[in-house]
């Protein structure tokens, strides 16, 4: 699996608080992904970060 986020982000931090082992704000203001894949353990709290933002930015496939 892979995480993306797309410029809709609106930096709330949602994703970071929910899987932060995948996703971050970053000095920009904006959340990106810290990995480049998904680890097998994080892919349900990836999956409910993507479901969660309020701007639906997150793609996790």
């Amino acid at each position: 699996m892979k995480a993306t986020v797309s410029e809709d982000c609106i930096g709330c931090g949602m994703c970071e608080g929910t899987c932060p082992a995948v996703f971050a704000v970053g000095d920009d203001g904006m959340a990106h992904p810290v990995v480049e894949e998904v680890p097998a353990e994080d892919e349900a709290d990836a999956q409910a970060a993507a479901d969660g933002c309020p701007v639906s930015a997150i793609t996790v496939e």
